[in-house]
């Protein structure tokens, strides 16, 4: 797998009167994991969104391996940038190898034979080889979540975004999307995980961001932000989350 590095310089995002993020400065290294954790309605999930442009910032710079992509073309850019929501997002009418065919024909132009063994391929990967012919609504919901990772991973992307990836799923499916997550980190890929798992921030990430109210409060290894927080604001997130 190949891996990009990402920095966001002093993003801004507003909805009307609202601002959302507020000056957000963040690096993440090449192969390196960050969770992005806080309450919700912080601008976690705006900020994921700007690193692949599905939001627009309204100002502050966007870069892969040390370049710009604000003015690339965004379809470019999400070849690079892979990401997977709380939502499954899969076509209903399709099967799942359709699913994951689909974006490699469409965006990369590959014909139908090489998009298939990539899409069978990384099926088998994240362990639904025989769920090819299926449609998404046969499987659980750790499983098209798994499929939704297939997915993105056939796009050969240099860095992935998950967005809460486990909060729609029940609790015993939790821990095999978690898993899959940890393994494409321990493989070298460059992560930006927001999430409400404590356990997987502090295990898998080698930084955590604590965010609150459009900023980014607080940010270190998992150990520090963990066990020795600094701002009051993380303070009482975690006395009441943990």
């Amino acid at each position: 797998m190949s891996a990009a590095s990402v920095e966001l310089r002093d993003i801004h995002v507003s909805f009307g009167t609202l601002e959302v993020l507020r000056g957000v400065d963040l690096s993440v290294g090449k192969g390196e994991t960050t969770c992005v954790i806080g309450p919700s309605g912080s601008g976690k999930s705006t900020l994921l969104r700007v690193v692949n442009r599905l939001q627009e910032p309204d100002s502050g710079d966007i870069l892969l391996d040390g370049e710009s992509v604000v003015a690339t073309d965004a379809d470019q850019l999400r070849r690079r940038v892979g990401m997977v929501f709380q939502h499954f997002n899969l076509f209903p009418h399709r099967t799942v190898l359709d699913n994951i065919t689909l974006p490699l024909r469409s965006v990369k132009g590959l014909d139908k034979a090489e998009a298939q063994q990539i899409a069978r391929d990384r099926l088998a990967e994240v362990g639904l080889a025989d769920k090819a012919p299926y449609r998404p609504a046969a499987l659980s919901g750790g499983q098209q979540q798994r499929v939704a990772i297939a997915r993105a991973l056939a796009m050969d992307p240099e860095v992935m975004l998950f967005d809460e990836a486990t909060s729609a799923l029940d609790p015993e499916l939790v821990k095999g999307v978690l898993e899959l997550m940890a393994g494409l980190a321990e493989r070298g890929l460059t992560l930006l995980v927001v999430t409400h798992e404590m356990g997987f921030a502090r295990q898998v990430a080698d930084h955590v961001a604590f965010m609150d109210r459009g900023r980014i409060v607080e940010l270190g290894e998992p150990a520090q932000v963990f066990e020795a927080p600094e701002s009051p604001r993380l303070k009482r997130f975690l006395s009441q989350v943990l």
